[in-house]
């Protein structure tokens, strides 16, 4: 719901701030007062095209500011919060435009695009008219409300469901089919590398490592069995080794100790010295024993060293990588060995979606066309209250051209069904029905939306209904027929609504006035609640003139009193 709008500097108007409640408010003034230029402004914050040509002589910027109760509009909370905004229950939207050019759009105090102010606020306030926001001159909006007027949720889940399984299965064939264009080629390529890598043997990771600890003992054998060799004569078989000068050292201390105890830790660590010393000296001669030159295992290891640095430099960094590589070619080769019998298998199972996709399908258009005459009917039942009682509307069902082709069901079917909706109409009697878009008359065209508000209002996620030019060429019982029809929709829904005839105006729960004066030199756009017995002479102006009688007077209280 619409809560409040300010406009500042726009056009004539100089500052204006509307409060609005829930029901029927409607606007009245006289022509030329500035009435649809609130229309205009509001068009502005649902993401119409902005011109600097709107901005009052003498401001710099023209900014509208907008108030969105969303306490009841999830669909657009979820939109806020899709975009990355705090989702609340209020929305002030506000766009400045400037005369520089760079005009600015801001949610809850949030810069954001042109785009995403038309995705969040596009679908909060449905205007009447000839704007871009009527939603009912957007065929795509037709399917959509043919849909909520049949209930086809759960029909509409079906085939998007059927039709999202037949588009991955498609999307899966197709890969099969670039696949298959050059299968030939790369499976050659893979299996070359499958055998040089199947060739290498590679079972361990850590096969690198290890001989490469193993290559350095073979380079240096020699010197560590010389040196292995020397440690051991230092430390016990030499002339004056370690051991045993360690030894006498020890059992000198010892003596000592007896007459001072306090060297008896210094005696047994003598003696664990040499008795240390005697052990490293058995453990590096039984080293030298063991270490020795093998020229033949050496060259082994060089040649499986340079191999793993060959394939590290064509498959991987590490020996772990061309491992998961070679694993991998392995995969794939599988993979295109099977491509014939997967394909098969993703044919069969596409004409098993395919079929159940065409009966869902089918399903839902049945439902639409049971539908689309229900909803003529009842339409048209409102037309005629509204004075268009020879107009005829017809839904036309046509056949996609376009999305999942079903060859065997001679069908074409897209995530919302197998078929384009479009509402037509013809106003007069003789005449063809044709798209909306294509009707002259604009008060044909808002009290059209007016019927079809009257009959889906209860459905219709948009919040607030904007109707202008509604009464475009009607008077007498049938303004009294459109006024009764706007307070109906209005039970439901906020609505607003322009007008000049006062049988209309006299339905309104709450009544503004627009008119515009001469200030200092400037015309300058006024609005004002009307209450009592300003109201009263407002409706008396709109049925007498400028001349009010008491006669007028008191017909404008009847008509206010019901």
């Amino acid at each position: 719901m619409l809560s409040s709008l300010t406009i500042k500097d726009f056009a004539i108007i100089d500052r204006v701030t509307l409060e609005l409640g829930p029901g029927l408010t409607v606007i009245t003034g006289e022509t030329g007062a500035g009435k649809s230029i609130l229309i205009d402004a509001l068009n502005l914050v649902l993401g119409g095209r902005a011109s600097t040509e709107v901005i009052r002589t003498g401001a710099d910027a023209a900014t509208v500011e907008a108030l969105f109760d969303l306490a009841d509009s999830p669909e657009v909370q979820a939109r806020l919060t899709a975009a990355g905004l705090e989702a609340a229950d209020q929305l002030v939207v506000r766009r400045v435009l400037s005369r520089s050019g760079r005009h600015r759009v801001y949610l809850n105090d949030s810069l954001v695009t042109l785009a995403t102010l038309g995705e969040v606020a596009g679908s909060l306030v449905d205007i009447s008219g000839q704007h871009e926001h009527y939603s009912l001159l957007k065929p795509d909006f037709h399917l959509e409300l043919l849909d909520r007027m049949g209930q086809l949720g759960p029909q509409r889940q079906a085939v998007a469901g059927a039709y999202e399984v037949l588009s991955d299965i498609d999307s899966e064939l197709e890969k099969l089919s670039e696949a298959a264009l050059k299968r030939g080629e790369r499976e050659g390529y893979l299996q070359f590398q499958y055998q040089e890598l199947e060739a290498a043997k590679l079972n361990d990771a850590d096969e690198e490592d290890t001989l490469e600890q193993e290559r350095r003992l073979l380079r240096n054998a020699e010197k560590l069995r010389q040196t292995a060799s020397q440690a051991e004569d230092a430390l016990y078989a030499g002339e004056g080794a370690a051991t045993e000068g360690l030894s006498r050292a020890a059992r000198a201390i010892r003596e000592l100790a007896a007459l001072d105890p306090s060297l008896e830790p210094v005696a047994t660590d003598l003696e664990t010295a040499a008795a240390l010393a005697e052990d490293s000296a058995r453990t590096l001669s039984a080293y030298a024993r063991r270490v020795h030159a093998d020229p033949d295992r050496l060259e082994v290891i060089e040649e499986r060293l340079a191999e793993f640095a060959r394939l590290r430099r064509k498959h991987g960094a590490t020996l772990g990588e061309v491992i998961a590589r070679r694993d991998a070619i392995a995969a794939e080769l599988a993979m295109l060995r099977n491509a014939e019998e997967t394909a098969t298998e993703l044919e069969a199972a596409r004409e098993r979606a395919a079929t159940k996709l065409a009966a869902a399908a089918r399903a839902l258009s049945d439902a639409r066309r049971k539908a689309a005459g229900v909803l003529c009917k009842a339409i048209q039942a409102e037309l005629a209250d509204l004075g268009m009682g020879r107009a005829v509307l017809d839904v036309r069902l046509e056949p996609l051209t376009g999305g999942a082709g079903l060859k065997a069901e001679a069908l074409h079917v897209s995530a919302r069904g197998a078929e384009r909706v479009e509402f037509l109409m013809s106003a007069n009697p003789g005449e063809a029905p044709g798209p909306l878009s294509r009707i002259a008359s604009g008060g044909e065209l808002s009290r059209f939306m007016l019927a079809v508000k009257r009959v889906i209002a209860a459905r219709d996620p948009v919040g607030t209904y904007i109707f202008d030019e509604v009464d475009s060429g009607v008077g007498g019982p049938t303004a009294e027929a459109i006024g009764r029809k706007l307070a109906a929709v209005s039970e439901s829904r906020q609505a607003l609504c322009i007008t000049h005839l006062p049988q209309i105006a006299a339905f309104g729960q709450a009544h503004l006035h627009v008119e515009k004066h001469v200030e200092d030199g400037r015309t300058v756009s006024h609005v004002r609640a009307l209450e009592g017995e300003a109201r009263v002479h407002e409706i008396a102006r709109m049925l007498g003139g400028t001349k009010l009688g008491e006669a007028t007077l008191e017909l404008a209280r009847e008509m206010l009193a019901g």
